[in-house]
Order: C-alpha cells, then structure tokens, then sequence
C-alpha cells in the first residue's frame, strides 16, 4: 500500500456527525461477536483502530447508545449510525467502523476476532483469527505486523 492520505475523513450515514483522523491506523479487525452482530445489524462489526490524539469529532455530537455500560459506543443521534467506540482503561485508541469512512475500501481487516461466535458462512479477508480477542501483550506484534503489511 501506498503512503496513507491524511487526514481521514469520515461521516454518520445522514451526515450530521462528521470525523477527522490525522494519523495512521494502529490496526484493523473484524469482530464476530455476538454483541457487535447484534449492533451493526450484520455478521461482524468492522473497526479501525486510531490514536486517540489523532481523533476528531469535527460536526455535531454524537451520542452514547449500545449498552450504555463501561464501553462507550458512539452514535449520531438522528441517524443512529455506530460511529465509534472507546474502549474503556484504552484511553491511548479510538475504534472507529471502518465503514464510514470516506475510503472504506482500504480498511480490509487485518485481524478477527470472536471467530467462536461467528455465523458459520461469514467469511473477511483477515491475516489473523481469534476465536475470542487477542491478549493485551499480542498487540504490539499485531501493530507492528499490520504497519509492515500496509508499508
């Protein structure tokens, strides 16, 4: 892959919540829980981890839906598009859908995770599956891997 084209820019489905990423991903996956089947309405949930510094709502306000527990998902409020996530005690990283951004294309998974509660024909390009989520310490590896990948 070529240079990354920065900033990114990405927006709800009605666009009244707009983002702004200024650096490159950390890493991209696909998560075949049930929980995110069950709120992206589709087999697996895509994101892209971004540095949380990086990160910009630059157009209205998102609100928090999901769960409403520890794990602050975001969502536009008229629209109820699944903006982003913020994963709590992760205050370093965003998780944002993939989906919306403005080159979605570029975003294919580099890892999956939840692969033991994916639906049996639901398929995604990743390098690396997990059947639940990678350790903690797995990460640094998994970043450097996916920035040697896209290099």
């Amino acid at each position: 892959m070529a240079e990354w084209n920065l900033p990114i820019d990405g927006t709800c489905r009605c666009g009244q919540v707009k983002m702004r990423i200024t650096a490159p991903p950390f890493i991209t996956m696909a998560c075949h829980c049930w929980g995110c089947q069950r709120m992206s309405s589709s087999a697996y949930s895509l994101s892209v981890a971004f540095p949380s510094e990086a990160f910009t709502v630059t157009q209205g306000q998102p609100v928090i839906g999901g769960l409403h527990g520890p794990i602050q998902h975001y969502f536009c409020a008229y629209c109820m598009s699944w903006m982003f996530t913020r994963p709590p005690g992760m205050d370093w990283f965003v998780n944002v859908r993939g989906s919306l951004l403005d080159d979605a294309a570029r975003f294919a998974p580099y890892i999956e995770t939840c692969t033991k509660e994916k639906l049996s024909w639901a398929t995604t390009p990743a390098v690396h599956s997990y059947e639940t989520f990678p350790q903690l310490d797995e990460f640094p590896r998994l970043i450097a891997a996916y920035a040697k990948h896209c290099a």
